[in-house]
């Protein structure tokens, strides 16, 4: 499969209801090196405790999640399975937009690490990931 164009890719991104959910868009991307950025607004139902204005970890998460698998996408034009998720929270991300940036250190033949990091509206690092997926297309006879 060939590296989707950025319609494909926003199409892609788009397709999932859980990404819906969080309305994630695709703000840039880039197939060749695997990289890309994706936006999350702030919306009060994703607060983690009533009046703390904070994200929920889990949604933080999640984002840092979807990214890693999409910049694997951006190059491959697949999605791939979670195999480990890593997610440090550095500091609370409070009534504020989300910038998710993923790069993917590595795609090999059966594995892809990617480095994930969410920054929130004044570019501070709140949250600092690293993913493992599946990248073995089993469609190809495997």
């Amino acid at each position: 499969m060939m590296a989707p164009d950025a319609a494909t890719l926003n199409e892609k991104l788009q397709a999932g209801p859980f990404q819906r959910f969080l309305g994630l868009e695709l703000v840039d991307f880039d197939s060749k090196a695997a990289r890309i950025a994706l936006k999350a607004r702030w919306r009060p139902d994703f607060e983690r405790e009533p009046g703390s204005r904070q994200w929920h970890g889990g949604l933080l998460a999640a984002i840092v999640d979807v990214a890693g698998d999409f910049a694997i996408i951006a190059r491959l034009g697949r999605g791939v399975p979670t195999v480990d998720l890593r997610v440090d929270y550095l500091r609370p991300a409070v009534e504020t937009g989300l910038m998710a940036e993923a790069h993917a250190l590595r795609l090999g033949r059966t594995v892809g690490t990617v480095d994930i990091s969410l920054r929130d509206d004044n570019g501070a690092i709140v949250v600092a990931g690293r993913g493992t997926y599946f990248t073995l297309d089993r469609g190809a006879g495997q």
